[in-house]
């Protein structure tokens, strides 16, 4: 359409909506769009030929025929301090919910005052450019991020871990863009450096439900709906929902006292900076897998976790994903400790669950087949160069879950005194870490 030639998006039913959104957030607001009703994937022919004929055609050629009206863009940053609404606490929020700038909990008003002490805690200008956030290409700036800070319960200190969480998800390797996904994916931070003990960020027993961490985290969620535009039921397509975003930070002494480095040194850079990884997973809960059962030894703990792993990882994906395919192994420091004693680093530890963690090409190709009806195989996507060409093997040799072990990060997190690990797996994304200026 932006090129003067008429065009028309056919999407499902759910997706109507988004598709009209995300036109309009690329500078399309007349973007046409033609409805398919109904979940396409479980029709059959018969019926897929129905619906277009009787329904889909007649809106495709509307959309086709019908005149376009003339728009300009114009991006709008966020970032004037008009006042939006005022009135009392309640009242601030039912104008809030109602335009959905919240994420269905009471919001801290951003009052001009609140948010003027956020600003001192970062040298950028108010409304300089941090990163334009897709999907609504909007200009995330120190002022919209103060405004979602001061929402969210933050403190004004929390500014700088705030504006480079949006350079994190903002850089184009982050792969923003995917997290509207039907997949239910969360995205979350991990914070290191000295930051962690200045901001008082909790890395032990509860990390992500105690201290500052749920409001930094809330933060984050509300610039991924506010900045984004990942709007649940719009543009965030989870088909279950989501978990509210979250912040761990790594337990750096525990690393320190085993002899391992924590994630932000493994990466390049200083033990005196101070950083925050932008990740995500699809998993939180129900997927710790306690170590009480196997003797106090590296061995058995690590055939645990590879187990864990192997039950935690979607194949089907995992497989199509290549090097987007990734996990965090949250260790506690007790455990980390017995694999420490064991000679085993982190990298040894990543190294051991790829190795290990494996299966057969034959039930690689069942999986995949199990996902779309038929094909590709583990043969055809080496073909295409989604796998590296030592994956094209015979029906039962195996295979790993991962192409590499540098997908596979290790973070000692969690209560120290519990022999716990825990996988956060996820797809389509890669984590980007950036140091945090104070």
């Amino acid at each position: 359409m932006k090129a003067g030639i008429p065009a028309v998006v056919i999407a499902g039913t759910t997706f109507v909506r988004t598709a009209s959104l995300l036109g309009s957030y690329a500078g399309m607001p007349d973007l046409r769009v033609a409805e398919y009703p109904g979940a396409i994937q479980l029709h059959t022919e018969a019926e897929i030929r129905e619906n277009i004929e009787s329904v889909a055609f007649d809106r495709i050629i509307e959309g086709l025929t019908k005149p376009q009206v003339s728009w300009s863009v114009a991006r709008d940053s966020g970032s004037r301090q008009d006042i939006a609404f005022k009135g009392t606490f309640e009242e601030v929020n039912k104008f809030f919910r109602a335009q959905r700038w919240t994420d269905g909990l009471p919001v801290v008003p951003p009052t001009i005052d609140k948010v003027e002490e956020f600003l001192k805690y970062t040298d950028l200008r108010p409304d300089a450019e941090i990163a334009i956030l897709p999907q609504a290409n909007l200009r995330a700036t120190p002022r919209n991020v103060a405004v979602n800070g001061v929402m969210a319960g933050c403190a004004p200190e929390h500014m700088p871990l705030l504006v480079a969480a949006v350079e994190a998800i903002g850089d184009p390797d982050f792969q923003l863009m995917n997290l509207g996904s039907t997949g239910c994916k969360t995205p979350w931070l991990l914070v290191n450096g000295p930051i962690v003990k200045e901001m008082g960020i909790e890395s032990g027993v509860a990390t992500r439900s105690r201290g500052p961490n749920p409001a930094i985290g809330r933060a984050f969620g509300l610039m991924v709906n506010n900045i984004a535009g990942f709007r649940p039921g719009e543009t965030s397509m989870g088909t279950w929902g989501y978990y509210l975003p979250f912040v761990l930070a790594e337990d750096e002494d525990a690393c320190e006292e085993i002899g391992w480095n924590p994630y932000h040194v493994e990466h390049g850079f200083s033990k005196d900076a101070s950083t925050v990884t932008a990740r995500t997973t699809v998993y939180w809960g129900g997927q710790g897998t306690p170590i009480t059962s196997v003797a106090p030894a590296a061995e058995p703990i690590l055939k645990v976790a590879c187990k864990h792993q192997e039950r935690n990882t979607i194949i089907e994906f995992a497989l199509r994903f290549g090097s987007r395919n990734m996990t965090a192994v949250l260790v506690t420091a007790c455990t980390a400790k017995v694999l420490a004693e064991a000679g085993y680093s982190k990298r040894d530890v990543s190294k051991y669950i790829w190795e290990n963690t494996r299966i057969t090409v034959e039930e690689a190709n069942q999986c995949l087949q199990a996902f779309t009806g038929e094909g590709p195989t583990v043969h055809g996507l080496v073909k295409e160069g989604m796998l590296p060409d030592w994956f094209d093997r015979g029906p039962q040799e195996t295979i790993p879950i991962f192409i590499s072990p540098d997908l596979i990060d290790v973070v000692v997190c969690g209560d120290k005194h519990k022999d716990k690990i825990m996988s956060l797996w996820c797809n389509y994304f890669r984590p980007v870490t950036k140091e945090v200026r104070q």
